[in-house]
């Protein structure tokens, strides 16, 4: 192939490459831009006394007893504003009933129940957070779903309500602070991460369109009115991403649902070390029970375009093609000559945006990093290199995208 031949291809190749970019990056920067206008991390409060009982809180359970600790001892320090605490166990073999049982001597407001077995059609968490609600108390107002690898600050509770409602939500749901430990996962976990900050609004935007409302179960506050209206978790029975699920479907129905940044009241641990991260926190990401097929072909493009390309066009350029100083001696300058727009070349261009995304990806650490607790966690270094993990992160998204799970957190689905 002739050098003119070579560069024809490239240009053409650059071309295709930007009109699939271009507008995914129009967009993305649409919702990073909203940044500035989103409500600040909540902060946790002293209860007063008009939040005397107004919530119950519901945990479910099975095979916790490594992570659930933290959890019960941080919502025995929440103060009268949680009427009861119902933790929802789903026969549990390792002895998570009897670390239940046992703060129950201490705290009276923890129930322990079993719920029933497991009908068709139903996922297990939302099996038990149904139960949950039917068992909870309809004197009380909220019903707030927490996970069992939360870690609750004191004042959580009463800054959550005292915050919806003053902002008028009828549902908000928080997003934590992660703790990492190990360095595959400081390396890992904020490049997934990315990918829903990538496809969403910021936390603390009230997003418009029901179907692009964002939502975590990990701590998740709904008026119980509400949450009776849509017939509990129903909605959501069949769905792995039931949280977002549910939200989005109460969305519809005209309630106000807002997603928070919570890093200053929850932490959470949620997976341990980098494989169990890809393999299990991976395979909801996708979040396609809760999406139309468009959406999610839609959310997988705009992945692809500005977070899984940029690294791999920019080393591409610097293998491949000629050393980048040799390519802003020789092509930048000669663009910048009489009729630049148009002397500009596609690969040129093609560099510039993917140089421009790398820089946007890297600055984002610095937005995202009072969402991780990195003080104990080996490798801590390795979070701000996780942009060279954005590729995988996108192939995940993808590997997770086409598959249902058959077993999740040892149950068996068909």
């Amino acid at each position: 192939m002739t050098n003119d031949n070579a560069l024809i291809v490239e240009s053409a190749i650059s071309l295709l490459l930007l009109l699939i970019q271009v507008p995914a990056t129009a967009i993305l920067f649409s919702r990073l831009l909203k940044g500035p206008r989103r409500l600040g991390p909540i902060e946790p409060q002293q209860p007063t006394p008009e939040l005397l009982g107004r919530v119950s809180v519901v945990v479910p359970t099975l095979n916790e007893a490594l992570r659930i600790s933290p959890l019960l001892a941080g919502l025995s320090q929440q103060s009268y504003e949680v009427r009861e605490i119902i933790v929802v166990d789903s026969k549990s073999g390792d002895g998570t009933p009897d670390l239940v049982k046992a703060i129950q001597q201490k705290d009276p407001r923890f129930r322990l129940i079993t719920d029933d077995p497991l009908p068709s059609g139903w996922v297990g968490r939302p099996w038990a957070l149904h139960n949950g609600f039917l068992y909870s108390s309809e004197a009380s107002q909220w019903f707030l779903g927490l996970d069992a690898d939360i870690q609750p600050h004191p004042g959580l509770v009463a800054g959550l309500v005292k915050t919806a409602e003053a902002q008028g939500y009828d549902l908000v749901s928080l997003s934590p602070q992660f703790i990492l430990k190990y360095p595959g996962e400081c390396w890992l976990q904020p490049a997934l991460l990315m990918t829903l900050l990538y496809r969403f609004d910021p936390a603390g935007i009230n997003t418009e369109q029901p179907e692009r409302v964002m939502a975590n179960g990990q701590c998740f506050l709904c008026r119980r009115s509400v949450l009776a209206a849509v017939g509990g978790y129903s909605s959501a029975s069949g769905s792995f991403c039931d949280d977002v699920t549910l939200a989005r479907n109460i969305a519809a129905q005209g309630y106000k649902v807002g997603f928070l940044d919570g890093a200053k009241v929850l932490k959470v641990r949620m997976y341990e070390g980098a494989m169990e991260t890809w393999k299990e926190w991976g395979r909801s990401l996708d979040l396609k029970d809760a999406t139309s097929r468009s959406q999610l072909w839609g959310d997988l493009w705009l992945l692809t375009s500005v977070q899984g390309l940029p690294l791999l066009i920019v080393l591409t350029f610097l293998l491949i093609s000629p050393p980048l100083s040799y390519l802003l001696q020789t092509r930048l300058i000669a663009s910048l000559a009489t009729d630049a727009i148009n002397r500009v070349s596609p690969p040129l261009l093609l560099l510039g945006l993917n140089l421009f995304l790398l820089v946007i990806r890297f600055a984002m650490l610095i937005a995202i990093a009072p969402s991780y607790d990195r003080k104990t966690a080996k490798g801590r270094w390795l979070f701000w290199l996780s942009p060279l993990a954005d590729p995988l992160a996108v192939l995940r998204i993808f590997l997770s995208a086409f598959h249902t799970p058959r077993e999740w957190r040892g149950r068996k689905y068909s």
